[in-house]
Parts: C-alpha cells; sequence; structure tokens
C-alpha cells in the first residue's frame, strides 16, 4: 500500500465536527472509492497521527468508531484491516436460516411448518438443519452459515442449552457480520440475543399451583438436566412450593438429559425410588411423562388414583395413552409464526426488540386425582 504523502487534509477545517469524525469520513470516503479494498491492511495508528497531525488517542477513538460499525476489524499482534464482510447487502438477502433440534415427531413438525410458511409469505427460501442436540452437529452447521455468508436471519433452537457451550463464537462472528440473530423455545445465558418461547418458568409455576390446589402436598419433580427450559421450569416448580409453604425433599427431584428421554424405562429403579411417598410429580413436558406413565404401568402404579401427573407441552402425546394427561400447552403454530415475524421485523429494523414470550393456561383432563382435606 502506497504512502500517501504527509497531512492529504487539514484536520479541524470544517467547523463544529470532531477531529476524530473527519478521519472516519476520511476512511470512510476511501473504502467507498475503492482506495481501501475489503481485506486490505489500513494504516497504522502511528501513520495516521503523523499522516493528520493527530494524537494516537484521537486516532484511536476514530479506529474504534469503525470497528464498532464492523467496517474495520481489529487483528492482535497484526493490525487493524478492512472488513471483508460488509452489511450493507444483508437487507438484500432473500434466505434465511432455520436451526432447530429435531426434524420428527412431538411438537417440532407443526412448529417448524408454520416457521416454513411465513418466511415463504414474506418471499424468503428457508435452509432448514437439526442439530439433534449435539453441539458438534451445531458447530457444522454454523461453520457452514458463516462460510457461505449468504443468509439475511439466523432462527435457532439452542442445542442442550443448559449446559457449557463452545459454540459461541460463532454466534458472536453471525453478529459482527450484522447477521440478526434469534433463538426460539430456549436460548444461551451467554449471548445477549433476542428469544421468543413460552414462559417456561410461569409454566412450571402453573402445574404446580394446580397440584396444591388439588390438595397435593408431597409433590416431586423430573426436569430436563441439559436445556435451559428445564431449569426454568424446575424454578417456577420450587418458587410455587416455597409460596404455599411447601417443604419439598429436593433429593427426590429427578433431573433426566437428552439420552434419558429417549428410554426412561432403564431409569425404573431410580423412578420408584424417588416417586416413593408422593401423591403427584410435575413432568417437564409430555414426553417425559408419556414416558413415565409406561414406567408407572410395570410398576402396578395407577395414574391418577396413585399419583397424580402434571405436564407442559399438551402435544399429541398428552393425549395419546389410556389417561389423557393435565398439560400446559405449548403454542406450536401460533410460536413458530412469532418467531418467523419477529425475525422478519429484526431483518427491516435492526433496533426492533425481538424478545417475546407467550402466557401460559392449564388444560385439565384426567391424570390429576383431587385429595380430600
Amino acid at each position: 500500500m502506497r504512502k500517501p504523502h504527509k497531512r492529504p487534509f487539514m484536520i479541524g477545517m470544517a467547523k463544529d465536527i470532531p477531529k476524530y469524525l473527519e478521519l472516519v469520513n476520511w476512511i470512510q470516503e476511501q473504502i467507498d472509492t475503492k482506495k481501501l479494498l475489503p481485506g486490505q491492511k489500513l494504516y497504522s495508528e502511528n501513520e495516521l497521527s503523523e499522516m493528520f497531525g493527530l494524537s494516537r488517542q484521537t486516532v484511536r477513538h476514530a479506529i474504534s468508531i469503525l470497528e464498532q460499525d464492523h467496517i474495520l476489524k481489529r487483528v492482535q499482534g497484526s493490525g487493524t484491516y478492512i472488513s471483508e464482510n460488509p452489511a450493507e447487502n444483508i437487507a438484500d438477502r432473500n434466505r434465511i436460516a432455520v436451526i432447530m433440534t429435531y426434524l420428527d415427531g412431538y411438537i417440532f413438525p407443526r412448529t417448524i411448518q408454520s416457521i416454513e410458511s411465513t418466511f415463504s409469505e414474506a418471499g424468503y427460501s428457508v435452509q432448514i438443519a437439526f442439530t439433534n442436540n449435539l453441539v458438534n452437529k451445531e458447530r457444522t452447521i454454523l461453520e457452514d452459515i458463516l462460510d457461505k455468508d449468504e443468509v439475511a436471519g439466523v432462527l435457532v433452537e439452542a442445542t442442550k442449552s443448559a449446559l457449557p457451550n463452545p459454540n459461541m463464537h460463532f454466534y458472536r462472528e453471525i453478529d459482527q457480520r450484522r447477521i440478526p440473530v434469534l433463538f426460539i423455545n430456549s436460548f444461551y445465558q451467554a449471548l445477549p440475543m433476542p428469544h421468543v418461547s413460552i414462559n417456561d418458568k410461569e409454566a412450571a409455576k402453573l402445574a404446580t399451583r394446580y397440584l396444591i390446589k388439588k390438595g397435593h402436598r408431597r409433590i416431586t419433580g423430573i426436569f430436563k438436566l441439559d436445556d435451559g427450559q428445564g431449569h426454568l421450569r424446575y424454578s417456577g416448580f420450587a418458587e410455587s412450593l416455597t409460596e404455599a409453604g411447601i417443604i419439598y425433599d429436593e433429593a427426590r427431584i429427578m433431573w433426566v438429559d437428552t439420552e434419558d428421554v429417549k428410554n426412561l424405562m432403564k431409569l425404573r429403579d431410580k423412578i420408584r425410588e424417588r416417586l416413593a411417598g408422593c401423591s403427584a410429580v410435575v413432568c417437564y413436558n409430555d414426553e417425559v411423562a408419556f414416558g413415565l406413565l409406561k414406567v408407572l404401568k410395570k410398576e402396578r402404579i395407577s395414574v391418577p388414583e396413585d399419583l397424580s401427573i402434571v405436564s407442559i407441552d399438551d402435544s399429541e402425546l398428552a393425549v395419546l395413552g389410556g389417561i389423557k394427561l393435565t398439560s400446559v400447552p405449548y403454542p406450536m403454530e401460533r410460536l413458530g409464526e412469532k418467531a418467523a415475524r419477529n425475525l422478519l421485523e429484526m431483518i427491516r429494523n435492526p433496533k426492533f426488540d425481538g424478545n417475546y414470550e407467550f402466557d401460559v393456561h392449564v388444560v385439565e383432563r384426567d391424570s390429576v386425582k383431587e385429595l380430600k382435606s
């Protein structure tokens, strides 16, 4: 890069314009006129200071402003470079990446259909990928999004969101490119990005209060260990019991992970031990409750005569078994549509707050017995 003559223009000549801003404007002009190209190294702070007669502090401030706007990129130990990923074309793209944990069964198909149809109606094509709730698969998908660099936004269901995740830097890189990211169902606490979900804490609070209202006090719970929703639902469960003055036995709370949920029967002994002496249980979701019904049948424990169950999601599984489950609904189609519409608004307006949590209620069925005083 050929060094220009010293002081190519006089900083401070324009009235009421700070010196650092004049340098910002000059660098932007060099980029706009193609005199500085994407990936090209910028002059050093010392060179810019000498060229424009500015203090190092003023030069550093100007560079910082352009770095925040993703026009410049600072590389430690190397220097400052013109960004290779200008953001001005993001709004012109017509493809959206959707990352979900699963494709088949349970609540996912109807939610995904709602997401896809909403984006399609808005003129966007949809690139759908599934992690199977595996961190390594999530990494591969995110790397592909960054390598191709062609999407206008990313709608994603977090993978094992309660656990430390090595993929956070990929999400930050997507954000640095000014590509909006919106989480659905769950989210990562480490990332300040919006999410659309049900109010998970309130869902478990309502489920627990319902049992208390029916006269139950010996209540336990089965919650998901590796998903953030499980922790929020446990929090609502515990809060409801505390508010009612009920001291619960923490040793009886059962935590399960993604693999456990697929086959609760292998935890039969542990389930029998944890539920002994309890009159009711709050289940993380209908999938857990449906698996629990199978275990209880083997153990000859009747629902609701011996044990009452309240679940969350109100999916097809809630009414498939011999016992119809009392459950807190997950609004499958509405939640998918809301998430898609919020991401579209984030693409149009980067300042739009995409956060939204659906209110919850209990659907009563046959799985809860009312206890007499």
